[in-house]
């Protein structure tokens, strides 16, 4: 599990997140939604260890982040974060094989190499492998980065907006990745949001944060309500129920 304890934060002085108390249970997708400045993206963040932790406790997998290795911790949390620049001129298949670096170290072997094709054959990237970034389709990125945190094959992977500028195929495809690598291969998976109905139709559970604080947690029929898009988005919206899920109707 992901636990985090007394948690808070700011940047140049301002405060981003108080006080925050939270427990990830294993197993499935937790998705982080909540307005914009909530702290959805600086609270991914500290759990994979990009930002040094200012005042609290983060573990996951009873490791501490901070305390742990960055080598340990990155044999159990894969990270894809909001800001993907890399070299345009790298071949997909070369950033999916960087998934694999906690375990080799450099030296790549057969296990390593299983793995980047496993990556390559889910997320439909086989006849892309050697294509470069900047000659592949917005959509098609976001999948090759998916694919470099799955490749590295651990049991938490936290991902960081991944549906952002994606056409309506192409985020439900990757959402479905997403769910399926929960389902089939058992992986934690945490995620940020800003559409609140792909978080309702893909979500185990939701974390809502609003000012850098936990507003609302739990199942999505249980705190999507027409109340909660009011007191944590600011506005009036429809939430109606479709197989057992709410749905936000714009």
């Amino acid at each position: 599990m992901i636990r985090i304890e007394g948690l808070s934060h700011a940047i140049g002085g301002s405060p981003i997140l108080h006080d925050i108390d939270l427990t990830l249970p294993e197993g499935g997708v937790t998705a982080l939604i909540g307005p914009n400045g909530a702290g959805k993206s600086t609270l991914l963040s500290l759990i994979a260890r990009l930002q040094k932790i200012q005042a609290g406790r983060i573990t996951v997998g009873g490791q501490e982040v901070g305390r742990t290795s960055d080598r340990d911790l990155a044999r159990t949390l894969a990270v894809m974060a909001q800001s993907t620049h890399v070299s345009a001129r790298l071949s997909v298949a070369d950033l999916v094989s960087f998934g694999r670096y906690p375990w080799h170290r450099g030296r790549p072997g057969a296990i390593d190499r299983d793995h980047v094709e496993q990556a390559l054959t889910r997320f439909d990237l086989l006849a892309l492998r050697h294509r470069f970034l900047d000659e592949i389709s917005g959509g098609q990125r976001q999948r090759a980065f998916v694919a470099m945190a799955y490749a590295q094959d651990t049991p938490y992977l936290l991902l960081d907006e991944p549906l952002n500028n994606l056409d309506i195929a192409a985020a439900r495809d990757l959402m479905g990745l997403v769910r399926d690598m929960a389902d089939r291969d058992g992986r934690t998976v945490v995620i940020v949001l800003h559409d609140i109905n792909y978080a309702t139709g893909f979500a185990d559970r939701l974390v809502v944060l609003k000012d850098g604080r936990i507003a609302a947690q739990g199942q999505p029929a249980q705190i999507v309500t027409e109340a909660l898009l009011r007191d944590v988005f600011g506005t009036s919206a429809t939430v109606e129920t479709l197989q057992g899920r709410p749905y936000v109707v714009v």
